[in-house]
């Protein structure tokens, strides 16, 4: 998209949780595998860091249930005993599979994380499903919230602080969600945060009583910080 940058400053919520698991919760084995409900990103992020995991684009996994998983799922004969964690993040192939298989686990004492909340996804101008639209199943099913290691979650602001080493009193967050980019500024104590419209909140959402966060400034499209800069 033309933006300068390299690997070493992004920061995803996928390399978060990747991080959450093996640098705090340091399962032991044998129970430290991940059962992922996600892309390939997540993998990539589950491997850097060393954790072994199941499912996310498993062929196997990408296909109809049959009366057969209902049985060996019921039976745990299906399970791998190994699976600690639970990680659902933005799955393009989400399915009853996938779905069932991750209840069973958390049933039996899986952890159950989330790499974000975002409930939509801005694409090709308009709006889709976002990775918290994926656990919402799940959090019906079980009953529990999943951690979001994601924005607003302040265990990721911690982790961003440690590798950048940024001064919070000199760093603003810019972001086109209020409860997910401008929460994670307000409650991580950044300097400033900046509302761009040309995402998902508007105006009218941090102008009621009620709003989750309030920006400190805000832009109708980044391009705007261009021409105030000159």
């Amino acid at each position: 998209m033309g933006i300068p940058s390299n690997v070493e400053e992004i920061f995803a919520s996928a390399y978060s949780a990747a991080i959450y698991i093996s640098r705090i919760m340091k399962l032991p084995p044998p129970k430290n595998k991940v059962f992922v409900i996600g892309e390939s990103g997540i993998e990539s992020e589950l491997r850097e860091e060393g954790i072994p995991f199941i499912g996310g684009t498993d062929p196997a996994m990408r296909r109809d249930i049959t009366p057969a998983d209902f049985e060996g799922l019921a039976d745990g004969s299906l399970l791998d005993p190994d699976v600690g964690v639970v990680l659902a993040g933005l799955d393009f192939h989400i399915n009853y599979l996938k779905l069932s298989t991750a209840f069973q686990y958390i049933r039996r004492g899986a952890k159950f994380l989330a790499t974000n909340t975002d409930s939509t996804l801005p694409m090709n101008r308009t709006f889709f499903p976002g990775a918290g639209s994926i656990s919402i199943p799940i959090i019906n099913m079980t009953g529990q919230t999943p951690l979001a290691l994601g924005k607003p979650s302040q265990a990721m602001m911690d982790a961003i602080e440690g590798k950048f080493q940024l001064d919070r009193g000199r760093t603003c967050m810019v972001g086109d969600r209020l409860n997910t980019d401008i929460q994670f500024g307000v409650e991580g104590k950044l300097g400033g945060t900046l509302a761009v419209l040309t995402g998902v909140s508007k105006k009218e959402h941090w102008e009621t009583e009620n709003a989750v966060a309030v920006p400190a400034y805000y832009v109708d499209q980044l391009s705007d910080l261009r021409a105030a800069a000159s």
